[in-house]
């Protein structure tokens, strides 16, 4: 009966889990780590990148993304989209051609890789025959031409990779057509005539140009170019044919000439006379009014400029040289107009950020990017997530936020393809991230991470840093005319400007963020201007004690004279701790108007309406000499090795005399367990008092619950620290008619000291119902139910090892559930969320999420403790990527995938942010009748061909295949 009863509790627990629990990697923010190709579809208005990990991401209006990812472990060098076709061919640097589709399923479009293919030449040829440098997809949509590194073009169909032999051009047809250079080294460029897709144009390392004609299969023109070239441009109108060179010059030729000759060759070398890098790529692009744009990236004198990644744009009399941070990858211009002839955007993929620029608005200003920011503009040192932001304080930020955007240009983002989906947020979240410097706000609500406001700290300080420069800023009558462009800033300064913590109160539009240099800053939202001096508050962390020194770096000078501060949040409020350690832990109660902070010496308690501090601890062991050392110093002295390595060894010969009464103890817990046997367990050694950052405090929480006794609750500060000390502090808030007159003060009320001095990483206060007390300011505006305070409540205590639950106010263990002595792993993150139900909106339940070093996620219960789900997210190796998960309070979580990049992922089964787009095909009505290009006839699918793959669900490079089989 018992075992039944069992069985029912477990098959419940399940249903459960599948009501609450699924584990998703949703989206990926911000900017794709380490690009290399880029690719453009106009009739699809979509953007795709490449990355060296083999990665390929396409993006269309906000909201439309979609990623796909090759098996091979390649970089992709190229991207080329089919014309009038909803698919692409990507090319790696392993010579692999890799086929890709947007296929429609349910109602929602996915990228979907249907065919790979790589060149085999004759037996015994070299290598070089078949390494493909130059791609070109023809019109049609039926051919792709493949230029090699022997100088070769092969012809092959798609989407089957099927090679066309007959039609394929050789270099010794190409040799023998022209006598005068043989040695025309490899295929740098392929182009399309706009006006004959008959017609190409093959450009040789060595410059020569052929113009060839794929019907009548001989060369039609030479272009006999002298210098080195790096690529071709044939315009609109198909008249001439622009080349660009490795000397730094552009040629412009004639189409139709044959008595083109080496002495007629006119070229331009814009920022000669003296030698100049190559112009690497070169687009020129009529008006419909007026003369073309010129634009072409590179060119700039190699010894004065050798070092700027530039793109020049020249149209009528104006002439700018962008100037970026960062290498260029490539660039496209975006057409507008009725007859899609006139530039409207100029779009430039560098290794480091997306910059679009405005080409039809005075100034050519940039457009600011709905997606593909970059996130890493300085190194994200820090982040913080909050959910549900009230409308009145959203409204506020982004009116703040459109003040810092007035340099940005009007227009609508340009890259249109695909629809959205996705069904609206269905709350407003912020993620704000610190850097050096700067904290950045972003709508985490969808699929786009959207930059709303940059809030700067140098203001407060006296640095070299000017918080009004202008990255657009350019000198009048400077040559070349260079102007930068971007948000990209690799140099930082001063490292003690470095944001560490930030806490904000959604409710009041408090802010504190704290730094590298010990300072604390707390900030209000203020919509006007406002002058304002910030007095530090200094606090002895230390309290006076004699026998340290700190060695780290010195605290910075605060400004003393009035400071202007632009509309967003103000500092009002400034605390200084001293040693000017790093801040490893900080909170804020908005509603007693208290911030609580720590460091590796200890923690304090300041009240900002009072500007006074309320409590300072230290917690520094008067052992630990490594704690005064500072974040500058990098090696352990030997003396502090040895000792070290003898305790341990003295440790573990007490660990073999405590061997039998473990083992005791272990057997009288498995008799007491009912009906259930214990797992093994792994022996967890005790950590001495000795080691090193034992005071360093790891976690902050305010609570109002009961200290004293179980019938008065009364406010209450807790501080865990790297020891596994657990310090409780009662405080005394007057009531607000007497807040301002009146005091806080704290005195101490609890110790806990756990068994294995593990780490603390985490401290939660359940009430009567079991349920976490709410934050801040919560309650009062009828965000959540007021806590149960006729029950008792609990503590819940996380540490690196386990997890555990005293009773309150008597402090006395309840429960434990065992994390390391289990699977050996450590507890990294912890958080609080709600996790709704998917079936029944009624039902929901409070759960701890937990990020362990092994990079694996769990939910625990609350307030039974139990282990409910366990999945793998991030890989084990990837420590930056686990340093820096952050938990939402309904069951997602972000962590960086790479410096540019996070990774979004949801443990709840109705919190899901993910795209829900569709990519229909383009019509082909924008070209011309006469040139339009002609359906395959593989594409003339027959019924019950097509029958058959809608029931099994087959692609489309499957049904083609099987359609060209039938005809066979």
């Amino acid at each position: 009966m018992k075992r039944l009863r069992r069985h029912g509790q477990e098959s419940q627990r399940d249903r459960i889990k599948q009501e609450l629990f699924q584990f998703n990697k949703t989206v990926e923010h911000g900017f794709p780590h380490q690009p290399s190709a880029l690719g453009y579809s106009a009739s699809l208005q979509l953007l795709a990148i490449g990355t060296r990990s083999g990665a390929i991401k396409l993006y269309g209006a906000p909201g439309v993304e979609f990623m796909g990812l090759h098996d091979e472990n390649a970089a992709v060098t190229q991207v080329h989209f089919l014309p009038y076709q909803a698919g692409l061919v990507t090319l790696l640097d392993d010579n692999s051609l890799h086929m890709w589709t947007l296929r429609a399923h349910k109602g929602l479009s996915e990228l979907l890789e249907i065919g790979r293919f790589t060149l085999t030449g004759p037996p015994g040829a070299p290598p070089s025959v078949t390494r493909v440098t130059a791609v070109l997809p023809h019109s049609s949509g039926e051919l792709l031409l493949l230029g090699t590194e022997g100088g070769h073009v092969f012809i092959v169909e798609v989407p089957g990779f099927r090679e066309v032999e007959e039609r394929n051009i050789s270099l010794d047809q190409v040799a023998n057509d022209y006598i005068g250079r043989r040695n025309l080294e490899h295929v740098e460029a392929l182009q399309e005539n706009p006006v004959d897709p008959d017609q190409v144009v093959i450009g040789y390392g060595r410059g020569l140009m052929i113009i060839w004609d794929l019907e009548k299969r001989c060369a039609m023109q030479h272009i006999p170019a002298t210098q080195q070239l790096e690529s071709v441009w044939w315009t609109d109108d198909g008249s001439y044919i622009l080349s660009s060179h490795s000397d730094g010059s552009y040629c412009q030729w004639i189409v139709g000439r044959e008595d083109v000759n080496e002495e007629e060759e006119k070229s331009d070398i814009p920022y000669g006379h003296f030698p100049c890098k190559a112009i690497s790529k070169i687009v020129q692009l009529p008006t419909k009014e007026g003369p073309p744009f010129l634009l072409f990236s590179g060119g700039m004198p190699r010894a004065s400029y050798g070092d700027r990644h530039c793109i020049t744009v020249i149209h009528s009399k104006t002439h700018v040289a962008l100037d970026f941070t960062s290498r260029i990858i490539d660039f496209f211009v975006i057409k507008d107009g009725p007859q899609n002839t006139d530039p409207s955007a100029l779009v430039v993929l560098v290794e480091e950020e997306l910059v679009v620029i405005d080409l039809q608005t005075a100034g050519w200003p940039i457009i600011q990017t709905p997606y593909l920011v970059p996130l890493h503009s300085s190194a994200i040192t820090c982040s913080h997530h909050i959910s549900a932001i009230p409308l009145k304080l959203w409204e506020r930020i982004v009116a703040t936020g459109d003040l810092q955007n007035t340099h940005y240009s009007k227009k609508p983002w340009p890259i249109t393809g695909g629809q959205n989906l996705a069904p609206d947020p269905p709350q407003r979240d912020l993620l704000l991230t610190g850097s050096h410097l700067n904290v950045r706000f972003w709508d985490a609500s969808g699929v786009c991470l959207y930059p709303m406001y940059k809030l700067s700290t140098a203001a407060v300080f006296q640095t070299d840093t000017d918080p009004n420069d202008n990255m657009n800023q350019s000198t009048e009558g400077e040559w070349p005319p260079f102007r930068k462009v971007g948000c990209f800033d690799p140099y930082s300064d001063d490292p003690r400007l470095g944001i560490q913590k930030i806490h904000l109160c959604k409710y009041s539009g408090y802010l504190t963020v704290a730094g590298t240099a010990g300072q604390i800053l707390v900030l209000e939202l203020n919509d006007e201007t406002a002058e304002q001096t910030v007095e530090a508050k200094v606090v002895d962390l230390l309290q006076g004690q004699e026998g340290f020194r700190w060695k780290g770096h010195t605290r910075l000078d605060v400004r003393e004279d009035p400071v202007l501060f632009p509309p967003g949040f103000q500092p009002f409020a400034l605390v200084q701790c001293q040693p000017p350690a790093v801040v490893t832990a900080l909170t804020l109660h908005s509603e007693w108007k208290l911030v609580a902070f720590g460091t590796s010496h200890g923690f304090g308690l300041y009240d900002y309406q009072q500007k006074n501090n309320v409590l300072i601890k230290c917690t520094l062991n008067p052992s630990d000499q490594l704690a005064m050392e500072g974040p500058l110093s990098r090696v352990k002295s030997i003396k502090k090795s040895l000792r070290q390595s003898f305790r341990r060894i003295r440790r573990s010969r007490v660990s073999l005399r405590k061997h039998h009464l473990q083992d005791a103890n272990a057997r009288l817990e498995a008799e007491l367990a009912e009906m259930e046997l214990a797992p093994v367990q792994r022996k967890i050694e005790a950590r001495s008092s000795d080691d090193s950052f034992t005071g360093l405090v790891r976690t902050l929480y305010f609570a109002d619950t009961f200290l004293s006794d179980s019938s008065h609750n009364t406010p209450s500060l807790w501080a865990g620290t790297n020891g596994g000390c657990v310090f409780a502090y009662m405080l005394r808030v007057p009531s607000i008619e007497h807040r301002t007159e009146e005091a806080v003060t704290a005195q101490p009320a609890k110790e806990i000291q756990l068994m294995h001095r593990a780490p603390v990483v985490g401290i939660v206060v359940l009430d009567g119902h079991g349920a976490p007390l709410p934050e801040p300011l919560e309650v009062a505006h009828d965000l959540s139910r007021s806590p149960d305070m006729h029950g008792s409540h609990h503590l819940l205590v996380i540490s690196e090892e386990q997890f555990k639950v005293f009773t309150l106010p008597k402090v006395s263990s309840k429960m434990k559930l065992k994390l390391t002595a289990m699977d050996g792993s450590r507890v990294r993150r912890v958080g609080v969320a709600w996790f709704g139900s998917s079936r029944t909106e009624d039902y929901g339940e409070s759960g701890l999420m937990v990020l362990t070093n092994q990079g694996d996620v769990h939910v625990v219960s609350l307030p039974t403790v139990k282990m409910q789900v366990h999945y793998n997210c991030i890989r084990r190796e990837d420590v930056s990527g686990i340093a820096s998960c952050v938990f939402t309070k309904h069951g997602q979580g972000f962590y960086l995938i790479s410096p540019s990049e996070f990774e979004r992922f949801s443990l709840s089964t109705c919190n899901l942010v993910e795209p829900h787009c569709l990519i229909e095909a383009p019509l082909q009505s924008g070209t011309s009748t006469q040139h339009r290009p002609q359906p395959s006839r593989a594409r003339c699918i027959p019924r019950r061909v097509m029958e058959h793959a809608l029931l099994n669900d087959e692609s489309e490079y499957s049904i083609v295949r099987r359609t060209r089989e039938l005809k066979l």
